[in-house]
């Protein structure tokens, strides 16, 4: 290989790393921010969102965290919190609209932050995500645009959905 080559693909990698960086922590970070306190927090991970805490995993010790099997079927009332965060969790579930009506059944107002295309790393991560969300903007109110990850579920199928906070 020629050295531009080289070049141009080392700087290819770091572009997308940045671009990750600026969608993931600082974007996400100035969402998940923008209010003290979100009532409900789904797929928490390792952030506390000020009110009750969901994820499928328990990642730390998170207070008020809640830890469920059916993310189709969560264990709270109808319009029981005003404002829920679903921070980077939707693009991972199995059936995107059936979670955000879900979602919408439990909670007056959902903030959705998703992987935005611009940021290929996160969109095309065929090894944790199974939706790709056909959209450039990463904060949504509404269910955006989507579509099955290709080749995700047969990667998923070999080698199991990774999981991590």
């Amino acid at each position: 290989m020629h050295f531009t080559t080289l070049v141009s693909i080392g700087l290819f990698i770091v572009l997308l790393v940045a671009l990750n960086f600026v969608s993931y922590r600082i974007m996400g970070g100035i969402i998940r921010n923008r209010r003290k306190k979100w009532d409900l927090n789904i797929c928490c991970g390792k952030t506390d969102g000020g009110g009750v805490n969901v994820d499928i995993v328990k990642h730390a010790e998170i207070d008020n965290l809640v830890v469920v099997d059916d993310i189709y079927s969560l264990p709270f009332q109808t319009n029981q919190f005003e404002h829920t965060l679903c921070s980077h969790t939707i693009e991972h579930v199995e059936d995107p609209v059936a979670f955000f009506k879900e979602l919408e059944r439990i909670s007056e107002n959902v903030t959705l932050v998703v992987p935005p295309l611009w940021d290929l790393s996160a969109a095309l991560n065929i090894f944790e995500h199974r939706s790709l969300f056909l959209t450039f903007r990463k904060e949504h109110h509404k269910l955006p645009p989507h579509t099955k990850l290709p080749l995700a579920a047969f990667f998923q199928e070999k080698l199991g959905q990774r999981i991590r906070a």
